[in-house]
This record gives C-alpha cells, sequence and structure tokens, in this order.
C-alpha cells in the first residue's frame, strides 16, 4: 500500500472537511427550526395546520433526498417567479440549494422524532405543573420541551449521524465537499480504494465526535435519573 499517497489524499481530502462540516451544521441549524414548526403544527389541534403538517412529512419522508436536491438545484431555475425573485441570487448557488434541500428533509424526519418525544411525556406532570399556575409558554419551556427533549434524543442523535453521511449527496450538485473532492482524485489517478479508504475515515471521526457529544448530552440531561437511585441506597 502507498502510504505516501494515503497521507497526501488524506490531507486534500481534510481541506474539504470545513465545506461538509458548513453544509452539515447549516441544515441541522434550520432543518430543527423548520422541524419545530411543523411538530407545532402536527400536534396543535387543527384539522388544516395538522393536515398540512401530515402532508410535509410524508412528502420528504417518503420519497429520496436525491430526488429532493435535484428539484431543488434543477427545478426551482424553472419557475420565473423565482429566476427573477430578490431569492435567484442565493437559490443558483450549489451550497445554498444544497442545505436547502438538507433541511427540508431532515426537518420531516426530526418532526415525527420531536412528536414521538411529546407523547412520551407523561400527562400527569402536565397536571401537575397546571395544578400550581404553569401555563402556556412556561409550561412548554419547564416541562414539556425539556421532557421530550430527553425523550427524543436518542432517535434524533441518529438522524443527526444519518444527516452527516448523507452530506456525500451535496457532491452531486457540484459542491465540493469530502466526497466531491474524492470523486476528484479518482477521476485523476483512478485510485479508488485508496481515495475511498481516507473519505471513509474521515466520516467516521466526524461521527464518532458527533456520537461523543450526543452521549455526553444525555448523559448530563439524565442526571437526576442517577441520583434517585443513589438516594435510595443511602
Amino acid at each position: 500500500m502507498d502510504f505516501t499517497f494515503l497521507a497526501s489524499t488524506m490531507v486534500t481530502l481534510l481541506k474539504a472537511v470545513p465545506t461538509t462540516l458548513i453544509l452539515f451544521s447549516l441544515s441541522i441549524f434550520f432543518g430543527g427550526l423548520l422541524a419545530l414548526v411543523i411538530v407545532s403544527m402536527r400536534v396543535s389541534g387543527n384539522r388544516v395546520l395538522s393536515g398540512f403538517a401530515k402532508g410535509y412529512i410524508f412528502v420528504f419522508r417518503g420519497s429520496p433526498l436525491l430526488i429532493q436536491m435535484f428539484l431543488v438545484f434543477y427545478g426551482l431555475g424553472q419557475f420565473g417567479v423565482i429566476r427573477y425573485s430578490f431569492l435567484w441570487p442565493f437559490l443558483r448557488e450549489p451550497m445554498v440549494c444544497a442545505i436547502l434541500s438538507l433541511a427540508l428533509c431532515t426537518a420531516g424526519y426530526t418532526a415525527e422524532i420531536f412528536r414521538g418525544g411529546i407523547r412520551a411525556v407523561s400527562p400527569k406532570e402536565i397536571e401537575a405543573a397546571r395544578s400550581i399556575g404553569m401555563s402556556g409558554f412556561l409550561l412548554v419551556r419547564r416541562i414539556l420541551a425539556p421532557i421530550a427533549f430527553r425523550h427524543a434524543l436518542p432517535a434524533y442523535s441518529t438522524e443527526i449521524v444519518l444527516m452527516m453521511k448523507s452530506t456525500a449527496l451535496a457532491s452531486l450538485v457540484t459542491v465540493w465537499e469530502v466526497t466531491g473532492v474524492a470523486q476528484r482524485l479518482i477521476s485523476q489517478t483512478y485510485r479508488t480504494m485508496e481515495v475511498f479508504l481516507c473519505a471513509a475515515i474521515i466520516y467516521l471521526v466526524l461521527n464518532f465526535i458527533i456520537l461523543q457529544g450526543m452521549a455526553l448530552l444525555e448523559y448530563s440531561l439524565s442526571r437526576h435519573r442517577r441520583a434517585a437511585p443513589q438516594a435510595l441506597k443511602a
């Protein structure tokens, strides 16, 4: 095995890691914000809003992300109302289209994950909060949101890892992240095994860091559960 080539390939691919991280972080951020809107519509009790949220979730969970990305990148420019609007300077950029498609897709999955977390909250805890005068936003901020997020965290961590791997699809719309640079190296060197091995190592390290961070967050949020058994032993 040519370790000199592996080292130079790894250095080249590492230069594309910031682009991958930008894709990942912005898609997770905007997708999370959109998911909060979708899940609030889903559990609102309003039939119109709930129906729209159900349709959104069905479309973006039921269709391939690659097709969604192609529709955003190649399809939006076919509409004159978009092509001649103030949005076009942004939507014609491959990076923006990739972030938009990733965010729209993950919002559908994340909304369902958050809805599962909300349904896992015990009605007794909500009733107890209301009995001491909590209602509205205060109830959501102090009781519903923290408990729901803690229940949703294991599934949400899986979705975050999947989104990191999904950034590789951005190379198909000419965004030169890790996979895109790897494909360009392969076209120049014809050494598929070595290049993709280096790319796989980079993704493994990034996902390991993400999983460790999510595990640490879950550990910190479940501190009260660890304290209870210790108190009983004492």
